[in-house]
């Protein structure tokens, strides 16, 4: 499918089950000349032309009927992007002549739509391999392209906001300086910036806006550029995983842009009702894959980021919307089952978000074995109970052992819960102890959009502060958080520049903010960075913290408790604690799972949401070593008495030692 270079020209290859004709549109400079194609092997239209190379400038045009009632919008004055251009000729920006309806519709398009390129994909990988971390491994870093690399200090100026900045060796060494051992970015794939955001002044920041499903987007650089970030990245022993948007494309609702699927074939790529969009992703359009030629084009264009490319994985963007049937979601829809026996996509990671806002699209815990999912009820349990909110120390529990009231069956394991307190949606770890409420005017909708409720607090005062109270609270709580996510048994997420402090001056929705709002501070708090770093070292120092199976309080071959519960007392919490609104200090006495391999590491979480107090240590152990204190991150491990003041708003690790 697409372009295909062959020894003596380029064979094109282009689904349409609808279309009447199709034409093969080359271009030279601002001259156009269309070549029909003439054989057809089902709906696959295909032609070869003979002395074309690489470099080459196409696009498409497809005839049919307009016929909306029936699912129909063919139109030839809309020069079409082929769905598989490995490469397009530039940025996609909204123009009202993309529009494929109204008075726009009867206009040309090609002068506003950038073209397909013809490419020849050879590379030189050399020696590189796939760093294949194991998920009990794994630390996500959640970043974008241009935000992570538009303001650091070392970098050239060619290269800020680029992907050859992703592989500069400053980059690389502060995600290896931290222990990440995964870097996640937002969407690559090249999308458009809308019509909603340009009319308002603004861009499509984050990228959910897919128009091409094989093409990287251009204004962060080329193909070649991306390789070579992936091969530096990997060198550097640090995975690549891409944020996917098989759910919908950038060509929106009726109104929106006829760009390629909808021009090529409406009725075939989109869910249709009454010959009408179906909006389960929000967006105005929703792709169907339970069409053979749309199932085949998803898992071509995965197959084509990991063989090509060398992507080590992917998180699907509303992934609910992938396991919608006729029926609605399931966990054996075709696209779970055919990705399930790809050879070549069962070995990267599978990384869902468990949600969409059709009917019934909440579905954490519901995807098949093999994905991860984001945890949202780990953000909000976690926020809530750092908060103060009374009565939350059970739902810390349950967070902090993996949450398996959703994950424990299947034979899955608590690596499928991907734990986060922040992400790209939502306020940063800074703005969660910064402000009450959000302050999204910058984004031109009056401060309507995004989450009202994100279960945080400012400490006192709304927005940035001086006052060394203020800020001395906000710090201890920023460490609590950080360090109860690197101590959850689960797969821990971060978001680029949490550690660093980055603030996005309280917008929780900076999707079309491509400026100092998204761009990291690199001279944020670099005491923050050591600290992370230092939690994810001990966590990648004790396999307790990074389970395979599941704690459930079972005795193990040595007769205690895979986990332990404690109150500060050292005594073990009954059901009226657990109820109790001021039970906000807990202990956790962590051991590898019962069912498992019996091994020594142990170690006691304790987490103190509340003031200061009086913390006995557990009896199970003769001497105890204090490995992490949130109140001093600066403090080496020593050795500790049974009893010890405990600050508020902390979280302590101990290890025990022998007598």
């Amino acid at each position: 499918m697409g372009a295909s270079l062959t020894d003596s020209g380029v064979n094109f290859a282009v689904f349409s089950a609808h279309a009447t004709a199709l034409d093969l549109c080359l271009f030279d400079g601002d001259r156009e000349e269309r070549l029909r194609f003439t054989a057809r092997s089902g709906d696959v239209w295909h032609m070869h032309v003979e002395g074309l190379r690489a470099g080459a400038e196409y696009g498409l045009r497809a005839h049919g009927p307009y016929a909306p009632g029936q699912g129909h919008r063919f139109n030839p004055l809309k020069l079409l992007i082929d769905p598989y251009a490995k490469a397009i000729t530039g940025r996609l920006r909204w123009h009202p002549d993309m529009a494929g309806a109204g008075p726009q519709g009867h206009v040309d398009s090609a002068p506003v739509v950038p073209r397909g390129v013809v490419m020849d994909g050879a590379f030189d990988w050399g020696d590189d391999r796939p760093p294949m971390v194991p998920m009990s491994d794994t630390v996500i870093y959640e970043a974008h392209v241009k935000a992570l690399t538009q303001l650091h200090p070392d970098l050239p100026d060619a290269l800020r906001g680029t992907y050859a900045g992703l592989g500069h060796p400053a980059i690389v060494g502060h995600l290896r300086s931290l222990g990440i051992t995964t870097l996640e970015l937002l969407p690559i794939h090249a999308f458009i910036d809308d019509r909603f955001v340009t009319e308002r002044g603004l861009v499509n920041h984050w990228g959910y806006n897919t128009i091409g499903y094989f093409a990287p987007e251009p204004r962060y650089g080329t193909l070649n550029d991306l390789k070579l970030a992936v091969k530096a990245l990997h060198a550097g022993g640090i995975e690549v995983v891409l944020d996917v948007v098989y759910n919908h494309t950038g060509e929106g609702d009726a109104m929106g842009p006829t760009l390629a699927h909808r021009g090529l074939d409406n009725a075939s790529y989109y869910r249709l009702s009454g010959g009408h969009d179906l909006n389960d992703a929000g967006t105005g359009n929703t792709l169907d894959l339970t069409h053979p030629a749309l199932l085949r084009m998803v898992m071509d264009s995965l197959r084509y980021w990991v063989e090509e490319v060398h992507i080590d994985g992917f998180r699907f963007d509303l992934a609910t919307v992938l396991g919608r049937t006729a029926r609605g979601f399931h966990p054996h829809a075709p696209f779970f089952m055919a990705l399930a026996q790809d050879p070549v996509l069962a070995r990267v990671k599978w990384i869902a978000e468990p949600w969409d806002i059709g009917p019934g699209g909440y579905r954490l815990g519901e995807f098949p074995k093999g994905f991860a999912e984001w945890n949202d009820r780990y953000r909000d349990g976690v926020r809530r109970f750092w908060r103060g909110d009374a009565g939350t120390a059970a739902d810390l529990a349950a967070r902090l052992l993996g949450s398996a009231e959703r994950f424990d069956f299947g034979r899955r394991a608590p690596t499928d819960s991907v734990n986060y307190i922040t992400a790209h949606d939502g306020f940063t770890l800074q703005d969660v102890v910064s402000y009450s409420e959000k302050q999204n005017l910058a984004n031109g909708e009056q401060n309507r959009d995004g989450h009202g409720e994100n279960h945080s607090d400012n400490l006192g005062v709304e927005g940035p502060s001086d006052d060394p109270h203020v800020t001395d609270a906000r710090d201890r709580r920023k460490r609590a958080m950080l360090a109860t996510l690197l101590l959850s048994q689960g797969t821990p997420m971060l978001l680029a520049g949490d550690e660093l402090g980055h603030s996005q001056r309280g917008n929780n929705n900076a999707y079309a903010q491509d400026n100092d709002i998204t761009w990291l501070n690199w001279s944020g708090d670099r005491a923050l960075a050591d600290f992370t770093a230092k939690v994810i070292a001990l966590r990648h120092a004790h396999p307790v913290l990074r389970q395979a199976l599941f704690l459930h309080g079972k005795p193990r071959a040595d007769g205690l408790p895979d986990v332990i519960w404690r109150r500060a007392d050292g005594a073990v919490p009954d059901a009226l604690d657990w109820q109790s609104p001021g039970f906000s200090c807990l202990g956790a006495e962590l051991r590898m799972a019962a069912e498992g391999a019996d091994a020594p590491d142990m170690l006691y979480c304790v987490f103190n949401a509340g003031g200061p107090l009086r913390l006995t240590l557990p009896d199970t152990a003769p001497h105890w070593c204090c490995l992490l204190n949130s109140a001093e991150p600066g403090a080496d491990p020593g050795f500790v008495a049974n009893t010890l003041d405990l600050p508020g708003q902390s979280v302590f690790v101990f290890e025990p030692v022998p007598s």
